[in-house]
């Protein structure tokens, strides 16, 4: 097991954390950015989010459509590039909330799931 510590307790004191990291111990120091992030949550399978910002070319589904798990939904069209949304899970369509031409940021709900 690699350990690279601290050289007195004094830098202890000064801040540093212990990492164990698949049993490697390390020590360093966390800046603002990391103490102000968001915490990872579980993505809900029932809504489809952008997950980078582009414009809707296709809506290939509407509400009340039945859909099996990886068909093709939404067209999203970012850095010229046509990204493919597929069905993250097999069932009945809720709401979609986006229509062809809309730009969206990253992060939007586009489709809901029942």
């Amino acid at each position: 097991m690699k350990e690279n510590k601290p050289t007195d307790a004094h830098d202890v004191l000064q801040g540093l954390k212990e990492l164990n990291i698949q049993g490697d111990v390390y020590y360093t120091t966390f800046n603002r950015k990391f103490s102000n992030r968001q915490n990872w949550i579980k993505p809900d399978k029932k809504q489809v989010i952008s997950f980078i910002p582009g414009t809707i070319r296709q809506v290939l589904i509407k509400p009340g459509d039945i859909v099996k798990a990886e068909d093709k939904i939404l067209v999203l069209e970012a850095m010229k590039m046509m990204n493919t949304i597929h069905a993250p899970m097999s069932g009945k369509i809720k709401s979609v909330l986006v229509s062809v031409g809309d730009r969206m940021p990253k992060g939007t709900l586009m489709v809901e799931f029942e």
